[in-house]
C-alpha cells in the first residue's frame, strides 16, 4: 500500500483509542449467559468460590470495556454495578420469555431444549442485556450485542424497543423490531415479522417511528406493521403476509383473503373481525 495511504489508516487508529472492540463485547456477552445459563456453558467443574471469581472477573472486563466508551455517562464503576444489580431481573425475565416459548411451540420437547438450541432465546437474551444497558446511557455496546445477535440468529431487535414480559418468538428468521418499537406482555411473533417505521428521514429520528403492540397479540408469518402512530390492540391476531399502516381495535382478527371468480385468484381484500 502506498505511505500515505498507511499513515492516514494510522492516523484513524490514533484518533479512535476508545473504541470498544466488537469481538470483546461479544466475548463478554457469551461469557454473561453462559453464567446466567448452565445450559449454555461447562462451568460445572468450578468450585463456588472460583464461579464467584469467574464472575467477579466479568465485571472487571465490564468495567475495562466501559473505559474505551467514548462519552461515558457516568463513572465506569457505577454503570457497572447497574447492570449487574440489574441483573436478576433479567434472568428472572428470561426465564419467562423461556417459559412462553416452550408453551407457544408444541415441538419444544424441554425448557432446556429452548435455551440451548432456539434462536428466539438467544435474541431476547441480547435484547434484555442490551436494553439495559440504553437506559444506563450506553449505546455502541449494546448495538455491538444485537447486530451480533442478529447475524447469529437472523432477529434484528434494536435495543432501544420496549418489549415486555413472556415474549416469545417462534423460528423467528427475518424478524425486525424498531428502535422505537413498544411490545406489551404476553406477545407471540413468528418469523418475517417486522415492526418498522413509515418514514426513514433522519430528521424523525427523535419520534415514535414503530407501532405498538399491545398484551396478548399474535403476529403471524411475515406481517408487516408500520408507523409510530400504530396500535394493535390487546388479545388481537395479526395473519400471515398482512400489511398494516394504521391502528386496530383490542380483540381484532386481521387477515388476507383471495377472491376467487371463474377458479381464477381475483383482487385480494383485507378482512377485519371483531372477536366474540
Amino acid at each position: 500500500m502506498h505511505p500515505d495511504f498507511l499513515k492516514k489508516l494510522y492516523a484513524s487508529h490514533q484518533a479512535c483509542p476508545t473504541c470498544p472492540a466488537p469481538a470483546e463485547v461479544v466475548r463478554f456477552f457469551d461469557d454473561l449467559i453462559g453464567v446466567l445459563f448452565s445450559e449454555t456453558s461447562q462451568l460445572s467443574h468450578l468450585t463456588e468460590a472460583a464461579f464467584r471469581a469467574h464472575v467477579s472477573s466479568l465485571e472487571n472486563e465490564f468495567d475495562r470495556l466501559l473505559q474505551y466508551v467514548p462519552d461515558c455517562p457516568d463513572d465506569h464503576a457505577t454503570i457497572t454495578a447497574a447492570l449487574f444489580e440489574a441483573i436478576p431481573v433479567i434472568h428472572r425475565m428470561l426465564h419467562e420469555d423461556v417459559d412462553a416459548m416452550y408453551a407457544g411451540d408444541p415441538a419444544a420437547k424441554s425448557r432446556s431444549e429452548v435455551i440451548r438450541s432456539y434462536p428466539g432465546f438467544y435474541a431476547i437474551a441480547a435484547y434484555r442485556i442490551a436494553h439495559h444497558l440504553t437506559t444506563l446511557g450506553i449505546h455502541e455496546i449494546p448495538r455491538i450485542i444485537t447486530e451480533h445477535a442478529h447475524s447469529r440468529t437472523g432477529i434484528d431487535i434494536h435495543p432501544g424497543a420496549h418489549i415486555g414480559h413472556h415474549f416469545c418468538i417462534d423460528h423467528g428468521t427475518g424478524i425486525v423490531i424498531g428502535e422505537t418499537s413498544h411490545i406489551g406482555n404476553h406477545v407471540k411473533v413468528y418469523q418475517g415479522v417486522t415492526l418498522g417505521a413509515l418514514s426513514v428521514n433522519k430528521e424523525d429520528a427523535t419520534r415514535k417511528r414503530h407501532p405498538t403492540i399491545e398484551d396478548h397479540v399474535v403476529i403471524y408469518a411475515g406481517a408487516t406493521i408500520l408507523g409510530g402512530e400504530t396500535v394493535i390492540g390487546h388479545n388481537s391476531i395479526i395473519g400471515g403476509n398482512v400489511w398494516l399502516t394504521r391502528s386496530v381495535p383490542a380483540e381484532s382478527k386481521i387477515y388476507y383473503q383471495s377472491k376467487m371468480y371463474h377458479g381464477e385468484a381475483g383482487e385480494t381484500d383485507v378482512y377485519i373481525l371483531k372477536a366474540k
